[in-house]
């Protein structure tokens, strides 16, 4: 197809994602990242009265010029530049104290916890998708969209739901898991039906000079890479001394601060003994970081709070008390894997088919439907595990 023919077709795929008359007016949430400008431009060219709106998260030292950032100097420069290359109105606005009560302090206490957390996801639950959504209102916009790689799709009950994009090897379902059925009436994603290749080189063809510019990174707000470094500074408490103990009970070695440790992990243990351990559990009230054989590390189940659910059943609490089958996804990197619901004195848990790796309280589990693999039923955030053995 031609440069031509992809532009018009990216075109009518954003017009078909947004489903408004066209000169409705559409907020586009511009990161100044590739992805959220190649959204407003198709959004403008699409013909709606599109107003770009940046958040400002952040903004410290190395943060301004690092490569793969999002949300402070370097890339609110970018938006404000694509959006005047556009055409379109373009606000920033300062949210650095919200991102950093709601997402950064958060972040750290997780650590505190012996908790493994997902910071982005924080992010889109609380300043993106809450937050910014009540400015897209208050400009009168009729909806908000984003450059996730999400599907939003109406069910054959006209309720909206949420699919895997396209694109499954950029599909973000799981980071999106929080995303209410309220906010994703007024939700849109443009990108649904575009892969990578595609949506950098519409912003070629549009002339945007953030055509080439590399994908922000995961954590966003540690310019160094280092979040130990970060945690080390907001919570000096987390490098309190404690003992390597192993699962059996042997006292195995000593570290400075559990804060410097996550589920599943092997390398930096400084212990010897001759077969390979991995951390199994971290308990911050004892300081104690405990180890195990790799086989110690399957979870049978877990159990889930903060939930969301956008699934057929009413709540997700009736879904569990009917032990509804799902697929469950308890990292952006690992598969979804068969369970089911469990509801226990109240609480909602998550039973595995087989023994689930990669499985650490604080991390997010993304439910998808069995019967349909791209349909993402909601999820919850790991509070507790039941190991295989």
């Amino acid at each position: 197809m031609s440069a031509e023919g992809d532009m018009d077709a990216a075109i009518a795929a954003a017009r078909a994602a947004v489903g408004l008359p066209v000169g409705s007016r559409v907020v586009a949430a511009m990161s100044g990242g590739v992805d959220s400008t190649v959204v407003a431009a198709l959004l403008h060219k699409a013909g709606y009265d599109v107003v770009g709106v940046t958040l400002q998260l952040y903004d410290h030292g190395a943060a301004l010029k690092k490569k793969g950032a999002c949300c402070a100097g370097q890339d609110i420069h970018d938006a404000r530049l694509a959006a005047e290359t556009l055409g379109i109105p373009h606000y920033v606005l300062d949210y650095e104290s919200r991102f950093r009560d709601a997402v950064i302090d958060q972040f750290a206490d997780s650590y505190l916890r012996g908790q493994t957390p997902v910071p982005c996801i924080r992010c889109n639950q609380t300043v993106k998708f809450r937050d910014l959504l009540d400015v897209a209102r208050d400009l009168g916009a009729q909806a908000m969209a984003t450059g996730h790689y999400v599907r939003r799709a109406v069910g054959p009950d006209g309720r909206a739901q949420m699919r895997k994009a396209v694109d499954h090897s950029r599909d973000q379902s799981y980071f999106l898991f929080a995303t209410t059925s309220e906010q994703l009436d007024y939700l849109r994603f443009p990108l649904a039906d575009l892969e990578k290749p595609q949506v950098r080189g519409v912003a070629a063809e549009l002339g945007l000079k953030i055509a080439a510019k590399p994908d922000s990174q995961d954590i966003c707000f540690v310019p160094s890479g280092d979040y130990r470094t970060l945690i080390d500074r907001l919570r000096p408490q987390g490098r309190a001394p404690g003992k390597i103990v192993h699962m059996d009970g042997r006292e195995l070695g000593e570290h400075s601060g559990i804060t410097g440790y996550t589920i599943g992990q092997r390398r930096g243990l400084n212990i010897a003994v001759g077969e390979p351990l991995f951390v199994t559990r971290l308990d911050p009230d004892t300081r104690q970081v405990v180890v195990g054989p790799r086989e110690a590390l399957l979870t049978a189940a877990l159990t889930l709070e903060e939930t969301n659910w956008l699934g057929d059943q009413p709540t997700i609490t009736d879904a569990a008390a009917e032990g509804a089958p799902v697929l469950a996804r308890v990292r952006s990197t690992r598969p979804p894997s068969p369970a089911r619901l469990t509801l226990t004195e109240g609480v909602i848990g998550v039973a595995f088919a087989t023994g689930e790796e990669g499985v650490a309280p604080g991390q997010a589990c993304a439910l998808y439907d069995p019967a349909d693999p791209d349909r993402l039923l909601g999820g919850g955030f790991i509070q507790g595990t039941t190991p295989v053995v």
